[in-house]
């Protein structure tokens, strides 16, 4: 992504004066109120509705010391946080993380985790108990040693029935072990079978390459990709996957994000490249931040709102395969930079999205520290807070980016989870459509006999991975205000 902010120092002394007015006032920060003072300022700086929030307000206090007085009202930074957002029905997606280790760590793939990716429903004919039932199972984990699969179902841990109320403790709290309580699918009720599976959490790094596989169909080479989560860390890999694909000489493609709830935009980005191929230099994703930062890009460095196709990552070449149409497979945990490829590939290409609609993240946010500009250098030493705010909307090179109900499917199928079937193999459901409409064998979609239920959560959105993010914030902009 382009990170080239020329002038900045010039449109920030006149456009954030109020900041300035502070500085001026020479009032300290009490060591008390630093992780607040941190907050509202990366906020009223940054945050997309920044001029929907009257507390944020560049005009709201005239000096740090009126400041300091409203911060001393919030004894919990997590509090303060909530209440300088808009209202949650807009902003869905920014959080705040007492540990910046653990949310760098979640924004690469690595997390305390035993291995199970899973979805919760809630139990037919309740509307407070809940059942789990098995995604994948992430390679080199503890769960890949243990008896459980995709498709199994869970209904309770230790012991104690899944709720509304308990599941994010049982399932995500301190505990490092622990043990689910299996049960079946029968007729659609949902009945525990009296099995157990032991599982023990470790710091696990999830490669987002699940499946990279050629699966020949007539005289088609049908390239399978199901990519989990943009970790700009295994960008190398992902472009090593594409290699294989090119050396093997596909005819058509399926992407898979069924699973994948975000992640980077600089990845989405390169991904959306070696996708494609002949577009080096072109738009493929339109920023769109608050007024304040807004106004400066477009008058000094609208290039700085954009991020362009690519031809290499860093030195190294980027394997494109120059295809002209994609299928791409999805469901609603299909979220913000999945949703930026479909989105953005489709002013260049024909895309065939099949699957459920998506969840509707067309908004970006950025890690912020802090730091004197927020960013990872010199940063306070008395606490280890970060915050993940919403700062942009993205839009494609068309300029449409009003997808916040989600991305319709051009054939809608919603997985059943009595016929998950195996991911990867031809006759898994989506695959097997995507399969058809390629060859033409599937003249329409049909639907998929067995039981659906209300969808609930799945552990990427309760994790907070469901993320479309940039790699770092605008460098110097509270330097600048000195």
């Amino acid at each position: 992504m382009r990170t080239t902010y020329k002038f900045i120092i010039a449109f920030l002394l006149a456009a954030f004066a109020f900041q300035s007015c502070q500085d001026q006032d020479d009032i300290a920060v009490p060591t008390n109120l630093e992780i607040n003072n941190f907050i509202w300022k990366g906020l009223n700086l940054y945050y997309l509705w920044q001029a929907d929030v009257p507390n944020l307000s560049d005009n709201k206090f005239a000096n740090q010391q009126q400041l300091n007085t409203f911060l001393s009202g919030y004894s919990k930074p997590e509090v303060l946080f909530d209440d300088l957002r808009v209202d949650k029905s807009i902003d869905r997606f920014s959080w705040i993380e007492s540990d910046y280790t653990k949310l760098e760590g979640l924004l690469q793939g690595t997390t305390d985790n035993n291995g199970v990716d899973f979805g919760l429903s809630y139990v037919p004919g309740s509307t407070t108990n809940i059942f789990g039932w098995v995604r994948y199972i992430i390679p080199n984990s503890d769960a890949s040693t243990k008896n459980i699969k995709r498709g199994d179902f869970f209904t309770g841990v230790n012991g104690t029935q899944l709720t509304l109320s308990n599941y994010e403790s049982l399932l995500f709290g301190s505990n490092s072990n622990y043990t689910l309580n299996m049960a079946d699918l029968n007729a659609g009720t949902i009945t525990p079978n009296g099995k157990t599976v032991a599982l023990t959490k470790t710091v696990l790094d999830e490669n987002p390459i699940f499946i990279n596989k050629v699966i020949t169909s007539g005289t088609h080479k049908i390239g399978y990709l199901m990519y989990n989560g943009f970790y700009a860390n295994y960008d190398t890999q992902l472009n090593d996957a594409f290699g294989s694909l090119k050396n093997q000489g596909i005819t058509d493609f399926v992407l898979d994000l069924r699973y994948n709830s975000g992640g980077s935009v600089q990845t989405a980005t390169r991904l959306a490249s070696m996708i494609t191929g002949q577009y080096p230099g072109k738009v493929f994703a339109k920023q769109q931040w608050n007024s304040k930062i807004e106004s400066y890009f477009n008058a000094n460095d609208p290039g700085a709102l954009l991020n362009l196709f690519t031809d290499k990552i860093g030195t190294t070449p980027i394997n494109s395969l120059n295809l002209t149409k994609i299928y791409i497979l999805t469901t609603k945990s299909t979220a913000s930079a999945s949703e930026l490829i479909v989105n953005g590939l489709k002013p260049y290409m024909e895309v065939v999205q099949i699957g459920d609609v998506t969840v509707g993240k067309n908004v970006g946010s950025v890690t912020l520290y802090d730091s004197p500009d927020f960013g990872k250098e010199n940063r306070n030493p008395n606490h280890k807070y970060a915050m993940q705010p919403i700062v942009l909307k993205i839009t494609n090179a068309a300029g449409f980016g009003d997808y916040y109900n989600g991305l319709t499917p051009t054939y809608q199928q919603k997985e059943a989870l009595s016929t998950l079937g195996v991911l990867g193999d031809p006759t898994e459901p989506y695959l097997y459509l995507a399969i058809g409409k390629i060859t033409g064998t599937a003249r329409m979609a049909k639907p998929i006999p067995g039981f659906e239920f209300d969808d609930f959560k799945d552990v990427k959105s309760i994790t907070g991975q469901n993320q479309m993010y940039l790699e770092k914030a605008p460098e110097g902009l509270l330097k600048a205000l000195e």
